[in-house]
């Protein structure tokens, strides 16, 4: 009996220490964004004119800046829910969530790389690249999400006590699809439409998760 108690001590132990891992690397990439955001330098006579001109040439950082934080924060929210039904590991999770955390971390340079070049000349010249670049960043992020949903609701491997209800279940996976889907229709609409329409694209996110859970709710009380 001590054996047994000692044995799930110590896997609760393992457990906590994954998730206070990963609880850190989200505070350290959240951290880092706004380090990308450096104060301006103002090479002319300092006047409030001057400074008022420095800032809106930030605006393009500021707004990645905002929604890189919003999209990690939201990503810890449901990884501190996911994990909330996880009893039991395996070294798979293990893995499955570094590889998701890889992602997390690239974020403050994809966001960096890609606010550096959204400005005006991003408009004018359509640049590509960056964007491309932040969108399979969160294109990345938001399928590994979805594995880990998948792979900790498998009856197979034991890792949630009580099984999630099936309803929490759609939902987490459908919402967990619907990020990564979204970011990724930017890349057509910019290749084949226009950059500027493409930067807007992510704002349909919303909007696309509240059809999908009522359309999910609906079916579930059938």
């Amino acid at each position: 009996m001590s054996n047994h108690l000692y044995n799930e001590s110590k896997k609760e132990f393992q457990l906590e220490r994954m998730i206070l891992f990963s609880d850190a690397v989200f505070a350290i990439a959240i951290t880092l964004l706004v380090i990308e955001i450096k104060v301006p330098e103002i090479h002319e006579e300092i006047s409030d004119k001057a400074l008022s001109l420095s800032l809106v040439h930030l605006v393009p950082k500021f707004l990645g800046f905002l929604i890189s934080f919003l999209l990690i924060g939201l990503y810890w929210t449901v990884h501190h829910r996911m994990f909330g039904y996880v009893t039991d590991y395996n070294n798979r999770l293990l893995w499955l969530n570094l590889f998701f955390l890889f992602f997390i971390v690239l974020m403050p340079f994809s966001t960096g790389f890609y606010s550096e070049y959204a400005g005006p000349d991003l408009f004018r010249k359509q640049l590509k690249v960056p964007m491309t670049f932040y969108v399979l960043n969160f294109f990345g992020a938001g399928i590994m999400n979805y594995v880990m949903w998948k792979y900790i609701s498998n009856p197979k491997y034991k890792l949630t006590s009580p099984p999630i209800d099936p309803l929490i279940l759609k939902q987490a996976k459908a919402r967990s699809l619907i990020v990564p889907i979204v970011f990724l229709l930017m890349l057509p609409v910019a290749y084949l439409v226009n950059v500027i329409v493409a930067v807007y694209i992510p704002i349909l996110i919303p909007v696309v998760m509240r059809i999908v859970t009522k359309r999910i709710n609906k079916n579930h009380k059938r």
